[in-house]
């Protein structure tokens, strides 16, 4: 008998060799970028550092005799203005630099290192002169001296110690420098050579494993994909309730079962069509025999011919009295519809008189612009009637606007904001001198005795947060009381964020009475002063669906603050209709701006 080899054997040995080849390229590459990043470290820790610290050890040499000459030619103290800058360098950067010299040295060969520490003890001797010239030339009389001048002036001549030592050492500096640049060039060459190599067995690699791969391919079309698409075929046409004549060719691999078993599918299909056929015809007597003992289909197919037997007498009695009883649904459904049709209709129209009489309270446009030249109000209502308004009164030489959030918004909201507008001008107009902060505590009085919110045990919750300005105009002093909201000044091209209370109006609360800040701001020509609710920075969208915030707002205050103000108006509503996008409108939206 010919042994058998599975398919799942055929593909691990080719994949199998395919992974093997996989892996040895991936090793390889491995060891050399392990390779290539040793040499690219000791590059850029070890030689480049070294290379820019002599660099810097010959701009201090260099410095150092600047600075010294400097000092030698100035004639007096004060005159030399280096002199800071030299006794830093030697005090303090000199030695730093040498410890930093000496530790990026660790890795240099003996030859660079002997020749460091010649450079440094060279360095040491120089600066050792430097200090005495610097210790004996320290007052215009020294510069006078003549025995001082006599030491020292052979030192500064064109063959005196110091050029020469400067440039004996800034040329010892240079060849070390010069060593460490073809280090680095040498490691280099190494890196490319290594990555030159890699290129060429990841190359070869690359063309064995694509010409191993369409062999695998080839393989696999021919002893896998080619049956299994025939006997995908043929099972399609069984699924499609077509009988195919063909037969498939049997195989010794687990293609040959499924073709068995397909093919065993097809005899019971047959059987299944030809009995159905006869069950279809009302031949309920036909005879039919299951496939085997746990043949389920064949046992359910003899108790459907028994079941529908039985159901062709009922069904026409069922389908006639489901008519009727769909008939009566319908025509009580249609009733309800249109009742709620009605109720809808009236509901609405009541809503939309509603935002009449409410729009009727709010200030007029002109007498807003008659207090207020120069200002704007966006006010966007989440419904049709809103929970947020704004108020605008004058009382003596002051002139109160402010912008309001009462609990909820539509209708509910709509209700409390009458309350909270009624509330709000008795108590502008019944204060005698009011200011900003004592409007907000009569107003909260007013709220909690309104809705009987005067003991802990109401349950009553509702409120209002609240912007509340008072400007006299002809001193050009704002005041500011707020529950739970903030004013933004903009100044200079510069914002100002000032909070209100954390204090809500009306709320109960079981401690001592509770009372706001009236707080006094000086205004400047220019400056503008914004109130709003919490709708617009609490508005989703943008790209990822998120609250616009404070920091935006601020950020679009302070970009369109030189605009008018109906401009500005204009360009907040766009920005926040197109940050909103597809979203739903979450909250009632209310913003005030008031320039000077």
């Amino acid at each position: 008998m010919k042994k058998r080899l599975s398919i799942g054997v055929r593909l691990y040995l080719g994949f199998g060799a395919l992974l093997l080849l996989t892996v040895l390229a991936f090793l390889f590459t491995l060891a050399t970028v392990k390779s290539s990043r040793s040499i690219n470290n000791r590059i850029n820790y070890e030689i480049s550092p070294s290379v820019d610290i002599i660099k810097e050890f010959k701009l201090e040499i260099i410095q150092s005799k600047m600075w010294i000459d400097g000092w030698y030619r100035a004639t007096s103290p004060v005159l030399n203005v280096d002199a800071p800058n030299l006794r830093r360098l030697i005090l303090t950067g000199h030695p730093q630099l040498k410890k930093n010299l000496l530790k990026v040295s660790q890795s240099w060969d003996d030859e660079s290192k002997q020749k460091l520490n010649q450079i440094l003890l060279s360095v040491d001797s120089l600066f050792q002169q430097h200090k005495l010239i610097m210790s004996q030339l320290i007052s215009m009389d020294a510069y006078k001296d003549a025995l001082i001048l006599f030491e020292i002036n052979p030192m500064f001549e064109p063959g005196g110690e110091i050029p020469v030592r400067t440039k004996n050492i800034l040329e010892k500096l240079e060849e070390l420098s010069e060593h460490q640049r073809k280090n680095a060039n040498y490691y280099s060459r190494e890196m490319v050579n290594s990555f030159d190599l890699l290129q060429s067995v990841v190359n070869s690699m690359g063309v064995i494993l694509v010409i191993f791969g369409l062999l695998i391919a080839v393989f696999t079309v021919r002893a896998i994909v080619l049956p299994i698409d025939k006997l995908r075929i043929f099972i399609q046409k069984l699924a499609k309730g077509i009988l195919p004549p063909e037969i498939i060719k049997y195989r010794n691999d687990e293609i040959g079962d499924m073709s068995i078993a397909v093919s065993n599918l097809k005899i019971g299909l047959e059987s299944t069509t030809q009995f159905a056929k006869e069950v279809g015809a009302g031949n309920f007597d036909s005879d039919y025999k299951p496939l085997s003992e746990e043949d389920r289909l064949g046992e359910a197919l003899l108790k459907m011919r028994s079941d529908l037997a039985e159901n062709e007498r009922m069904l026409e009695f069922k389908v006639m009295e489901r008519t009727e009883e769909v008939v009566r649904q319908k025509e009580h459904i249609e009733t309800q519809r249109a009742e709620l049709e009605y109720v809808f209709s009236q509901v609405t129209d009541s809503i939309r008189y509603a935002k009449r009489i409410q729009d009727a309270i709010l200030p007029p446009q002109f007498f807003v612009k008659q207090l207020l030249p120069q200002s704007f109000i966006l006010f966007k209502p989440k419904d049709i009637v809103s929970g947020d308004f704004y108020f605008v009164e004058k009382r003596g030489k002051k002139i109160f606007f402010s912008s309001v959030d009462c609990t909820g918004h539509g209708v509910p909201g709509a209700f409390m904001s009458i309350v909270g507008y009624n509330l709000l001008k008795n108590a502008v107009i019944g204060l005698e001198n009011p200011t900003a902060s004592m409007v907000l505590d009569e107003l909260s009085r007013g709220v909690s005795e309104t809705l009987h919110q005067n003991n802990a045990t109401s349950t009553s919750k509702d409120g209002m947060d609240i912007s509340m300005c008072a400007i006299d105009l002809e001193t050009n002093t704002l005041e500011f009381a707020g529950a739970y909201t903030s004013l933004y000044l903009i100044r200079n091209k510069e914002i100002q964020e000032i909070d209100g209370d954390k204090l809500s109006i009306g709320i109960f609360v079981a401690t001592a009475e509770k009372h706001y800040t009236n707080k006094i701001i000086q205004l400047e020509p220019g400056d503008t002063v914004y109130i709003s609710t919490d709708g617009y920075r609490d508005q989703f969208g943008g790209p990822q669906g998120k609250k616009f915030l404070a920091r935006r707002l601020r950020e679009l205050l302070l970009e369109i603050n030189d605009m008018p103000m109906l401009d500005q108006r204009q360009k907040l509503m766009q920005t926040i209709e197109n940050w909103r996008g597809q979203e739903e409108q979450i909250d009632d939206i209310l913003m005030m701006g008031f320039r000077v």
